[in-house]
C-alpha cells in the first residue's frame, strides 16, 4: 500500500526512543523527511543517523525539552528553515511521574501541564496555520490508554492525557474543511523503557519485582503479551497517511485489548 507520505516532512517530538522513535523509523521508511527533538542530544543523534543511513531521507535533529516553550519553537523554526513546512505533526513527550493525589504539588501538576498539554498547544499552534493554507495536514497525538480507563496511581497521567484528547477533538472539528486531521494515539502497555521504568517503580512500591509487574499486566491484556514499538508506529503511519484522509477526532487505542469499554 503506498501511504503517498514521500518527501513529507514529520515534525516527531522525543523521538530519539521509545514510541517516538518507532514513529520517526516508520514515517522515514515511506520516504518522509524528519526533524526530530528529544532532550537528550547524544541519543538524539544516535537515532537520527541511524534513520539516516536506512532510509536515506533528510534528518534535522534538534535537542529541545518541549516542555519549555522557547524550546519548542526551536524545533519548529529549524522545521521551517530547512523544509519550509510541516506537513505531520507527531506530538509526543515522557510520561509526568506517578502518584496519588495527595503527593503531588502544585508544581508537580504544573509540570505535568507543560508536558503533556501545552507542548502539544504550540506545537500544534506553530505548524497549523501553514497546513490550513495547503490545505492538507496531519496532526498526530500520543496519549494514553489511561486517558479512557484511568490506571491506578497515575493520577497526572490519567488527567492531564485526557485533556489533550479534548483539545484534539474540539481542533479536529474546527479544521476539517482545511483537509487537516486530528487524531490521538493510545499505546497500552508497550516494551519501551518508560514502561520497564513504571514495572521497577510498581515493584518497589509493591514489593514484588519488575517481572512479576509486567506478567500481571501480561495477564491483564487479551493478547497475553506486552505490544512492541513499530506496531505502535504502523498506525501512527496509516493515521499520517494520504490513505487517512477521512479519519479526524479518533482516538485508537494499541493496546491488545486491555482496555474494556466499548467506545
Amino acid at each position: 500500500m503506498d501511504l503517498g507520505l514521500k518527501g513529507k516532512v514529520a515534525l516527531v517530538a522525543a523521538s530519539s526512543k521509545g514510541l517516538g522513535r518507532a514513529v520517526a523509523e516508520e514515517l522515514a521508511a515511506e520516504g518522509a523527511q524528519l526533524v526530530m527533538c528529544a532532550r537528550g542530544k547524544e541519543a538524539l543523534e544516535q537515532t537520527a543517523d541511524s534513520i539516516r543511513q536506512k532510509a536515506g531521507v533528510k534528518v534535522v535533529a534538534v535537542a529541545a525539552d518541549v516542555s519549555d516553550s522557547a524550546d519548542a519553537a526551536r524545533v519548529v523554526k529549524a522545521a521551517f528553515n530547512e523544509f519550509g513546512r510541516v506537513d505531520i505533526l507527531v506530538n509526543n513527550s515522557g510520561g509526568p511521574p506517578g502518584g496519588q493525589f495527595e503527593s503531588l504539588t502544585q508544581e508537580m501538576w504544573d509540570a505535568a501541564v507543560r508536558l503533556l498539554l501545552k507542548s502539544a498547544v504550540e506545537l500544534t499552534r506553530a505548524v497549523l496555520p501553514g497546513m490550513k493554507e495547503r490545505r492538507w495536514g496531519r496532526i498526530l497525538n500520543v496519549t494514553s490508554i489511561a486517558a479512557k480507563q484511568p490506571i491506578e496511581g497515575l493520577m497526572l497521567s490519567n488527567s492531564l492525557r485526557a485533556a489533550v484528547i479534548g483539545f484534539a477533538r474540539t481542533l479536529a472539528s474546527e479544521v476539517a474543511p482545511f483537509g487537516v486531521t486530528v487524531n490521538n494515539l493510545l499505546p497500552g502497555y508497550t516494551r519501551t523503557d518508560r514502561v520497564q521504568e513504571l514495572a521497577r517503580a510498581t515493584g518497589d512500591k509493591t514489593g514484588g519485582s519488575s517481572t512479576d509487574i509486567v506478567s500481571k499486566w501480561e495477564k491483564e491484556i487479551p493478547m497475553g503479551r506486552l505490544g512492541e514499538p513499530r506496531e505502535f508506529a504502523a498506525l501512527a503511519a496509516f493515521l499520517a497517511s494520504e490513505r487517512a484522509s477521512y479519519i479526524t477526532g479518533s482516538s485508537i487505542a494499541v493496546d491488545g485489548g486491555w482496555i474494556r469499554s466499548l467506545l
